[in-house]
């Protein structure tokens, strides 16, 4: 990426009309993609840019010193009172502390504003708050600063950052792993048996610790593998960041959609019981009509069923008659058929008349 700077403008003082009409020739002429506001007060003289040149606004990008990063990666938001104004554009070690870029587009940033890298889930993730305080804006040339030592705002500081639970518990592992209990058990038993001469409240103390100790020994391998087990729950967590996010804002997506749909499905249902209402009333208004006829067709079907063997009888009856009839208009638009004796001998002979 290529950041280019005006041609003979200063923004000590504001951009006269040939100012502008400069800046507009320049990022035409070498195809600037995006502009960025920086000590501009008027963010309507940028929009004019833009809007004459075709290039994008890009927000105002400012940079900012903590004491620790504590998580916060580049892309993670950037809030001011909740709301996303931007983004992280790079977190970097810079002597002492550690240097964050990040960008804000339409928003006002006070030259008195404080930072502070906040926890956005459950899992780690970071977010970037700022309390916009001033009446001057921010200069992007002077970096927000400094941190604040003890993660609260004081007098001088302007930023704070959270104290990270997964970096403490993969140093309390370390550190429990490297201790030899058996020693520590051994040092605690010669401890109390030094300090049996003194009151018994001090007895009772060192007593308390002995035991203490013994009990940490005796669990010494359940410690190392809660431990251990623990140190790679988080890891896993942490590692699977991106992922459980997503899984729980598609859950979210998913109950937005549900609730869109609540009403469609409410009038579905209201919809159905009217129909079901109507059902009923229309047969218990023609219950009268509907009777006589369901009675009558009780009849027929009765009818039909005492004769089943009459009709099957007669199909069966029925079916040589349709094949010979078949038969004889079968060949053609003619009737082809055979009687016999249909000759005059023939036909004499069945009327008894004699054919000398």
């Amino acid at each position: 990426m290529e950041f280019i700077s005006p041609e003979g403008v200063s923004t000590e003082s504001e951009a006269s009309a040939r100012d502008v009409a400069k800046i507009i020739t320049q990022i035409k002429k070498q195809k600037i993609p995006a502009v960025f506001m920086e000590n501009i007060s008027d963010p309507r003289l940028m929009e004019q840019i833009a809007k004459e040149s075709g290039a994008k606004i890009g927000g105002t990008v400012y940079s900012a010193q903590f004491s620790e990063a504590a998580g916060l990666r580049a892309n993670d938001e950037v809030r001011v009172a909740g709301v996303k104004v931007g983004t992280v554009s790079s977190v970097g070690l810079e002597g002492d502390h550690v240097k964050v870029k990040f960008r804000v587009k339409h928003a006002y940033i006070g030259d008195q504003s404080t930072l502070a890298i906040k926890i956005k889930t459950l899992l780690g993730a970071k977010y970037l708050a700022i309390d916009s305080l001033g009446d001057a804006k921010q200069k992007t040339s002077k970096e927000i600063g400094p941190a604040c030592a003890d993660g609260t705002f004081k007098s001088g500081c302007r930023t704070t950052s959270p104290y990270d639970i997964y970096p403490a518990f993969q140093q309390l592992t370390e550190t429990v792993g490297d201790i030899d209990t058996a020693k520590l058990g051994q040092a605690f038993e010669t401890l109390a048996e030094t300090f049996q001469n003194t009151p018994e409240s001090v007895r009772d103390v060192i007593g308390g610790l002995s035991r203490l100790s013994h009990t940490v020994a005796s669990r010494d391998a359940q410690l190392r593998s809660l431990l251990a087990q623990a140190k790679n729950v988080t890891g896993v967590l942490a590692d699977r960041d991106q992922q459980i996010t997503k899984l729980l804002s598609d859950g979210n997506l998913l109950l937005g959609e549900l609730t869109l749909r609540r009403d469609s499905i409410h009038a579905l249902l209201q919809n159905t019981s009217l129909l079901t209402a109507q059902l009923e009333g229309l047969v218990s208004d023609n219950q009268a009509t509907l009777k006589p006829a369901l009675d009558q067709l009780h009849g027929v079907l009765q009818l039909l069923q005492d004769n089943q063997d009459s009709l099957d009888r007669g199909l069966a009856v029925l079916a040589p008659f349709y094949r010979v009839f078949a038969n004889t208009l079968g060949n053609g638009r003619w009737f082809d058929t055979y009687i016999q004796n249909l000759s005059i001998p023939g036909l004499l002979g069945v009327l008894g008349v004699g054919t000398s």
